[in-house]
């Protein structure tokens, strides 16, 4: 058996519930920092970023009574690990106005930086906005570029053989955070 074939164990590390119970933090989180929904847009990173920043619009209206622009942003022209010629999938990007905006770049999992670097390249594309912040449901460290998290919904140290993998009900049916780890590492 190939390291790639080696079996995996899987442990949940977030409920159902506490995605619902994370992503309400930080909607109230991004509307104290910023000083509730005006001015706001939330760029959800495809694909599990933009259901997430759905999520968090909707908590932010049920919240404060005034809805957000919710984006969605395609980074894979962006990116830095594209092998020679590879043609990456594209997905639909849809930005709202950003211009004198503050915009929270919405991710599952931030790990080493660089797709949110390659996210806030495609963003200013799209215009200058005032600021940009960070939300992640999961903050798994191993960071390699100088790029943090505004909001986080958990913190969940790992080593680089673990792997995080986030479900949602919009894209796979049930919502959960699984932690995995191959068997032979």
């Amino acid at each position: 058996m190939t390291r790639a074939e080696a079996p995996t164990t899987k442990r949940a590390i977030l409920t159902s519930d506490e995605i619902r119970r994370a992503l309400v933090r930080i909607a109230h989180e991004v509307m104290e920092r910023n000083g509730g929904a005006d001015g706001v847009a939330l760029v959800g990173m495809h694909t599990r970023g933009v259901p997430i920043a759905q999520r968090i619009a909707a908590f932010v209206k049920r919240f404060e009574g005034v809805g957000v622009p919710v984006g969605k942003l395609d980074i894979s022209l962006y990116r830095d690990d594209l092998a020679g010629g590879a043609r990456p999938l594209m997905q639909p990007t849809d930005i709202p106005p950003i211009q004198g905006r503050r915009v929270v770049l919405v991710d599952d999992v931030l790990y080493t930086g660089r797709t949110v670097r390659a996210a806030m390249d495609a963003l200013t594309d799209f215009g200058r906005p005032d600021q940009i912040q960070l939300a992640a449901l999961v903050d798994r460290g191993h960071r390699e570029l100088p790029i943090r998290a505004d909001y986080v919904g958990k913190n969940v140290p790992t080593s680089r053989d673990e792997e995080i993998e986030v479900r949602l009900k919009e894209i796979d049916g049930a919502d959960e955070v699984l932690l995995s780890r191959r068997e032979d590492a």
